[in-house]
């Protein structure tokens, strides 16, 4: 049979992709022996986990208070626990783990790749990513936004209890039920804001349950659908490139 030119890179081509996919065989099994969860790790707090691909969603309902100022009103609270529907907060977290990794980690390892030591055990990675909390009361239209990040010098800190390891970059007012929310809304900016403003935003997630346990339990969280996903690329990676 007289090989053509075509048949020649073809051939070429499969030889490549087939060590490409033994090396994504032996890449697949090491990734799922350092993977630390199974499945992913639940948040306490009573909240509900939705994911869809790379996002997550994080839900839950918190009872509104009502202020009792004399003993007739607190009669009436009594009978409302009892008997009536109390309006309630619902809280939704969304975060997306794509480009989730900090820069400087990415950096590390290419700088120290070819000098670690055989003996040495490799940086564990971790996915902090940006995420939104949507603060809707039920006898309002408005839902209230916070856009959330992690400082990188807050991120791992030990032994600063009253250090907060996530802040509030943006907040604003967008309209209940309507995913495509609105650019011409004010939005505030903390940067410049005042700091007890800012203290009174960050008491108020935390009264909700958006607080440091809860930021670390989505570090936690995060970092798992992060490695979840790498390696089911890995698997997909491995697929579209295996010679048939």
């Amino acid at each position: 049979m007289q090989l053509t030119k075509n048949s020649l890179v073809s051939g070429c081509s499969c030889k490549g992709d087939k060590a490409f996919a033994e090396f994504l065989t032996d890449e697949i099994k090491e990734e799922r022996k350092i993977q630390k969860h199974k499945a992913l790790p639940a948040m306490s707090g009573g909240w509900e986990l939705q994911v869809h691909g790379t996002e997550a969603k994080l839900l839950r309902k918190v009872a509104g208070e009502k202020k009792v100022s004399n003993k007739r009103d607190a009669v009436f609270s009594f009978l409302c626990l009892k008997y009536c529907l109390w309006f309630f907060y619902r809280i939704t977290v969304t975060f997306n783990i794509n480009n989730s990794i900090p820069p400087s980690v990415e950096e590390e390892e290419e700088e120290t790749r070819g000098q670690q030591k055989p003996d040495e055990q490799e940086p564990d990675i971790t996915s902090t990513p940006n995420f939104v909390v949507e603060v809707i009361k039920d006898d309002t239209k408005q839902t209230l936004v916070l856009d959330c990040h992690y400082p990188e010098d807050e991120v791992g800190q030990e032994g600063e209890d009253e250090s907060d390891i996530f802040t509030i970059r943006e907040v604003s007012f967008q309209p209940t039920g309507e995913s495509d929310w609105k650019e011409t809304n004010y939005t505030l900016n903390t940067d410049s804001l005042d700091w007890a403003l800012y203290d009174h935003l960050m008491d108020f997630l935390a009264d909700r349950g958006v607080d440091n346990t809860f930021a670390d339990e989505l570090i936690e969280l995060s970092t798992a659908l992060e490695h979840q996903e790498y390696i089911k690329f890995l698997e997909d990676l491995k697929s579209f490139v295996k010679c048939q």
